[in-house]
């Protein structure tokens, strides 16, 4: 069975092609002719049967993920079925199953049966999680572990996988000696760090990576290469073992297309504003315009609570600036694990900053949207606001809740409605003597 890559560079368009095509508003060539260059990636496991395939990268729409997931403290799937449920209403183009918690393997299955958009995991999760048990501790954790459990995810289904690769031992070391406040945040760049530090040994990631090649190449998993020396704080943004890791995956990226297997890069993280554009860029240089994920960036970190916020800011300027799919943050994020309204708050406000960036990116339609809405408000028609709303149910709530039925104008304005009293003047009929 042949990649989405593979099939593009023999010529082929695939019916995935196609799909994204239509969503897009693009020739299917077009597609084609980017996925066989490495700068759009289809991730579309073979195994993941009901899925509706998105594009991400060059030219495309940004994209919007969510993570989900059980944890040691949340261990039941149920509630996740109804994350994942939210986010696909709130259209989340893709949800990450970040589960640790009792029967991982479940977990994982029941949310890519149930879901229509990409899943991506973190096999280091389970594997970690696995070692644990079974060894007594993370750093008894051992390769066959890891690629095992590669193996069964992809296997299951899995449309991408975050994988950290390029955390290796000179990036450590490096940043190391330059120092951190935040160290290292990552999961799984902190799970990988501690064997490797342990042990003394290289990142198993990174010496098995023909290996991880194979299994993707086997079921067209995206490899998601992970940033585990990602920044946890602005004040460690854009250091030295940040960016040797990025160096390492550029590298990495070269490699995965030599074999045909579809690539994504993740990125920070926690960026001061000014260093977002400057970011964007060396990855697209660095790792060839390959499809870029970035988790915001946040540009502060006092905004616990709201953090969902700062990382819309963020994730506006670093779509502009060339990233291609945002890693939805919630109002949770920092303080505990998100609630159903946490996921569809993440959800929209993450899609508030992919468009802003699809307006200035020359996305098929987004500019359109936004004129409708403008035309639709001159004429205060209210319905056709509702549904043009990027969340619907929230705007036709408010405006009834603050409206009285049949108002024409809002209850902020009332009366002296801008719209309402220009129009009288602009809308009507002009004197003859005024041509």
């Amino acid at each position: 069975m042949a990649t989405q890559m593979q099939m593009a560079r023999e010529g082929k368009i695939t019916e995935e092609m196609k799909q994204v095509a239509a969503d897009e508003k693009l020739l299917p060539e077009e597609i084609r002719a980017k996925v066989a260059k490495g700068v759009v990636a289809i991730p579309c496991n073979i195994n993941h049967r009901g899925l509706q395939p998105r594009g991400v990268g060059e030219g495309l729409r940004v994209k919007v993920n969510a993570n989900i997931g059980t944890s040691s403290t949340y261990p039941d799937v149920a509630p996740e079925l109804e994350k994942l449920k939210e986010a696909v209403k709130c259209g989340a183009d893709a949800v990450m199953d970040l589960s640790t918690g009792n029967n991982i393997d479940q977990s994982r299955k029941e949310i890519i049966a149930h879901s229509p958009v990409m899943v991506g995991t973190v096999p280091l999760y389970q594997a970690t999680v696995r070692a644990i048990k079974a060894h007594g501790a993370v750093v008894e954790m051992t390769e066959e572990d890891i690629l095992e459990t590669i193996e069964r995810q992809a296997k299951d289904g899995a449309d991408f996988m975050t994988l950290h690769c390029g955390v290796t031992l000179t990036a450590v070391e490096r940043m190391r000696k330059q120092g951190r406040i935040m160290d290292i945040v990552s999961r799984g760049g902190s799970f990988i760090a501690g064997w490797m530090l342990h042990n003394e040994r290289e990142n198993p990631l990174y010496e098995h990576f023909d290996a991880i090649l194979d299994i993707c190449e086997k079921y067209d998993v995206t490899l998601s290469l992970g940033d585990g020396m990602r920044p946890g704080c602005t004040a460690d943004a854009t250091d030295r073992g940040q960016l040797t890791e990025l160096i390492t995956l550029g590298e990495l990226v070269d490699r995965a297309w030599r074999r045909g297997v579809q690539v994504m890069v993740e990125g920070p993280g926690h960026v001061p504003y000014d260093q977002i554009a400057a970011n964007m860029k060396l990855e697209k240089r660095l790792c060839r315009n390959a499809p870029f994920y970035v988790l915001g960036p946040l540009v502060t970190d006092i905004a616990p609570g709201y953090d969902h916020i700062t990382a819309a800011i963020g994730g506006t300027l670093a779509a502009v600036s060339g990233a291609d799919f945002l890693c939805y943050v919630t109002p949770a994020e920092h303080l505990a694990l998100p609630t159903i309204e946490d996921v569809h708050t993440g959800v929209i406000t993450s899609r508030i900053a992919a468009h802003a960036a699809d307006m200035v990116r020359g996305v098929p339609g987004a500019v359109e949207w936004d004129r409708k809405m403008a035309e639709a408000r001159k004429i205060l028609d209210w319905e056709e606001q509702l549904k043009l709303s990027i969340d619907p149910e929230l705007a036709r709530k408010k405006r009834g809740a603050r409206n009285k039925a049949g108002e024409e104008a809002c209850s902020m304005c009332g009366d002296y409605c801008a719209v309402k009293i220009i129009s009288k003047y602009f809308d009507k009929p002009q004197c003859p003597c005024e041509d």
